[in-house]
Parts: structure tokens; C-alpha cells; sequence
């Protein structure tokens, strides 16, 4: 019997970067949102305890270093499970892209696999595991809407965001991918006195499309001026008739907010081209 699980993207409404630690991590204060965009991850038992992954489009990175492989063999021995399983990821999501794909399906690895083995581990344990994949896989874990700090790991969740009735979001990745050691070499360290702020006035629930809420992304910073595709992509967003408009994590990805899916769909059909993924989105709480 084949099971079937999702792997939701996450977009970022706030991301600072708040100082550099001595482990050459970054302290960062986000607020993640996941987002109804997604992948979707296949899983039928094996009577061997070997575990096998496939892709409905060829990956030109070894299978073992992916974080679907990790997370189902890290899951495997903190189970002590002596079953392997047959994975097959169909993959949407782009690489490079700040969406947190390949960390969203190591999450659903390990939601699906975890009731799968019948281990019935509680989330915050498949937090721990996940979190020694990626600071954003125990967040995509769950879902939601989340305030995140330390390296991302650090979560407090917050009530579901909201749009206004008939808003929609238009997510789209240019033609470049910008990899996250480059958007932190160039990042300048902001403090923590923005992330306090924040703090000090985040709503509940959060309305990203309300005035007063600090739509912001530091990496914008760094990254933009090096990358000069998604500067025109956020340019040609607000053209189109965009409310408000963000990159999401380090890139490359833009986000944007549309009064319905007609615009929505509209402004993506004039992107055409200029892009490698675009998709009309709405906020998921799916946990």
C-alpha cells in the first residue's frame, strides 16, 4: 500500500539578521508562514530494512545526501526500526529558491514515516531529529504561522495570519538561484533593536497586508543588488497591481499579494518566461 504526505513551502513576513555567532551560524528573528504550495512525498513499506528514494524528475545530487534519504534513515535508527520503506518525491518546489523545499520534505519525511513505522513519537521529537537536518525543518514540521529565533530553530507559534477576503498571494522564482552561503557573505549584522520592535508590536493574528506591519526581509540587502532578476521581479509585481511584495528567505524567490486569484493569475500569465516556478498561493495551517 503507497501513503502520501505533503511537503508545504514556507515563505518568511519578517527576517532579520540579527548578529553572527562564534560557531559561524547567524542569530536571525523571522516569522514563518507556510504557504499551500508543496510537494508531495510517496511511501510503501519494504520487508528489507533498506531505504530507497526515487524522484519523478532526476536530481544531479547524490541520493544520499538528500534530506528525505537523512531524515528517513535518522528516523530509522532512533526508532530502531528493522523495515526500509520505498520513497518517491514528487518534486514541485524549486531549489535555491527560499521556500525551505528540500527542508519541507525532510518534515514530511518524517510526519509520513513516523506513522507509517507506527513509532508514534511525539512532534516535539521529530522537531529534534529534524532540527539536526535544518534549522527550518522543525517549524515546516508543524506549520503554521511561527515566530522563529536563534538559527531558525527557536519557535513560538503564533495564531494562524490572515488575509483580507479574497486576497491571494502570487509566489514566483526568477531565472537564478542565489545559495545561502552567498546571501549571508554579504549580509551586515542589523542588531537586535528592529527584531524588538517587532516584537514589541506584532499583532495576533498577523495581517501582512495591514500598513503597519513590517513587511521586511534584511537579505533583500545583500542579495538584490547582486542578483538584478529579482529586483525586476519585484518591480514587475508592483506594476501589476501587487500590494505589497517580498523576497522570501535568502533568495530567490518573491512573494506577492493580490485582491483576487483573477489578478493573481493574470499577473503570472504576463511573468511568462522571465521565470523558472510561479504559482497562486494561500496560507496553510495545516498542524
Amino acid at each position: 500500500m503507497i501513503y502520501s504526505e505533503k511537503a508545504f513551502a514556507k515563505i518568511n513576513l519578517f527576517l532579520d539578521v540579527l548578529s553572527k555567532r562564534t560557531d559561524g551560524y547567524h542569530e536571525i528573528g523571522t516569522v514563518f508562514q507556510t504557504v499551500d504550495t508543496h510537494d508531495v512525498l510517496e511511501a510503501e513499506l519494504r520487508d528489507d530494512a533498506h531505504i530507497e528514494l526515487t524522484y519523478n524528475i532526476s536530481q544531479d545530487y547524490p541520493v544520499e545526501s538528500d534530506l528525505v534519504f537523512r531524515a528517513a534513515s535518522a528516523l530509522q535508527k532512533h526508532g530502531g526500526i528493522s523495515r526500509g520503506v520505498h520513497l518517491h518525491l514528487h518534486k514541485q518546489l524549486p531549489l535555491g529558491a527560499g521556500l525551505g523545499g528540500g527542508s519541507a520534505d525532510a518534515a514530511a519525511a518524517l510526519r509520513l514515516l513516523n506513522r507509517l513505522w507506527n513509532l508514534q513519537l511525539p512532534s516535539q521529537t521529530l522537531c529534534d531529529i529534524g532540527a539536526k537536518l535544518g534549522a527550518d525543518v522543525p517549524f515546516l514540521i508543524k506549520g503554521g504561522t511561527a515566530l522563529a529565533s536563534g538559527i531558525g530553530e527557536i519557535l513560538t507559534p503564533l495564531p494562524a495570519a490572515v488575509l483580507p477576503e479574497g486576497f491571494v498571494l502570487v509566489i514566483a522564482t526568477p531565472l537564478c538561484a542565489v545559495p545561502t552561503k552567498a546571501a549571508y557573505a554579504g549580509i551586515h549584522p542589523s542588531g537586535e533593536t528592529r527584531w524588538k520592535k517587532f516584537l514589541a508590536h506584532c499583532p495576533h493574528p498577523i495581517n501582512p497586508l495591514d500598513p503597519n506591519f513590517d513587511l521586511f526581509n534584511k537579505f533583500e540587502e545583500s542579495v538584490l543588488p547582486q542578483y538584478p532578476q529579482i529586483t525586476a521581479l519585484r518591480e514587475n509585481f508592483m506594476h501589476l497591481g501587487a500590494h505589497r511584495t517580498l523576497m522570501s528567505g535568502s533568495g530567490a524567490s518573491v512573494f506577492s499579494f493580490f485582491s483576487s486569484e483573477i489578478c493573481a493569475k493574470k499577473a503570472l500569465l504576463t511573468l511568462d518566461g522571465t521565470i523558472r516556478f510561479g504559482t497562486v498561493a494561500r496560507f496553510a495551517d495545516f498542524c
